[in-house]
């Protein structure tokens, strides 16, 4: 006769999972994967799939493979909007980079109202972008203009700038807007790497006779890089699918000359109907997007790299 004592007891599969510590991990995951699933692995299928069929607002399309992509190869408008959503994205990028760290550096150092400072600089960023989009569009104005009145007022120029008129200006323009708007986000976050670093290494550099400029080159910017990689990719992604800047400035204007990839897509896919070609615009973003994460994704395993040496 069995002793019910000595009858081992064997886990339900929940205490088993409670117990597993890659099974807790992927029960804690779970939610965001279906949120993933939901809201992101989806849409992107379907924004695929539709690259690939003539539909159109109304209409069920049918699968014509890469016809849509040929069209495209063949248009003028959209390698035009490549070019300039490429130039909008390095320009910007580089002065949000060189802006943002000099205004991180400023902020690094002892300063009378350090904190206040630090609260308004945050203002550009935490500003909804078509509330500053507004404000831009008034500051950009062809006939009230502040930038052109008071030129004219020290006598600088003899007639209003048309910024938004012109496409080298309204360029320009745009490419303005979008830095002022990402550098407080550069700047925040070099700031916080920036005070992640021992000042017992900037004063050994000190005790060495290295100058500042020496100190920056051989132990900031080495010690930084990795916050660098990532802030990066993060505005690259930013800047190259930005949409509402540029459609609350220019709608693309003048002549195409600021249509991004980004609001191209949605010109060609909403307002034209044509949501299998807007589709396909979307679709080649894709590569460029890889592209700049990947970037950064290798170069964060460069250890050497890291460390200011050469690979």
């Amino acid at each position: 006769m069995s002793n019910p004592a000595a009858t081992e007891h064997k886990p339900s599969f929940l205490e088993r999972l409670s117990q597993s510590r890659n099974g807790l991990g992927f029960l804690f995951m779970l939610p965001a994967a279906v949120f993933l699933l939901c809201f992101l692995t989806y849409p992107l299928g379907l924004g695929v799939w539709l690259g690939f069929t003539d539909t159109s607002i109304g209409r069920t399309g049918m699968f014509i493979g890469l016809e849509n992509y040929i069209w495209l190869w063949n248009d003028s408008v959209f390698w035009l909007s490549v070019f300039n959503t490429l130039l909008y994205t390095f320009v910007a990028s580089v002065l949000k980079f060189v802006l943002g760290l000099w205004l991180a550096l400023i902020l690094n150092e002892h300063m009378p109202f350090k904190n206040l400072f630090r609260a308004i600089i945050l203002l550009p960023w935490v500003v909804p972008t078509v509330l500053s989009a507004l404000a831009f569009w008034w500051i950009f104005d062809s006939q009230f203009s502040i930038i052109s009145w008071v030129l004219m007022e020290w006598g600088i120029i003899s007639r209003p700038i048309n910024f938004l008129g012109d496409p080298n200006n309204a360029r320009a323009s745009v490419i303005a807007a979008n830095v002022w708007r990402g550098i407080p986000f550069v700047a925040i976050s070099l700031l916080a790497g920036l005070q992640t670093i021992p000042q017992s290494l900037h004063e050994a550099a000190a005790l060495d006779g290295a100058t500042s400029w020496q100190r920056f080159r051989r132990v900031t910017l080495p010690l930084l890089t990795p916050i660098i990689a990532v802030v990066m990719t993060f505005s690259v992604l930013f800047t190259f699918t930005d949409f509402q800047l540029i459609y609350v400035l220019t709608r693309g204007g003048p002549v195409n000359a600021t249509h991004l990839m980004a609001t191209l897509s949605f010109q060609r896919a909403i307002p034209g109907g044509q949501l299998g070609e807007g589709a396909a615009i979307a679709v080649a973003m894709i590569p460029f997007l890889l592209a700049a994460i990947l970037f950064s994704f290798f170069g964060l395993q460069r250890r050497k790299w890291q460390q200011g040496g050469t690979d």
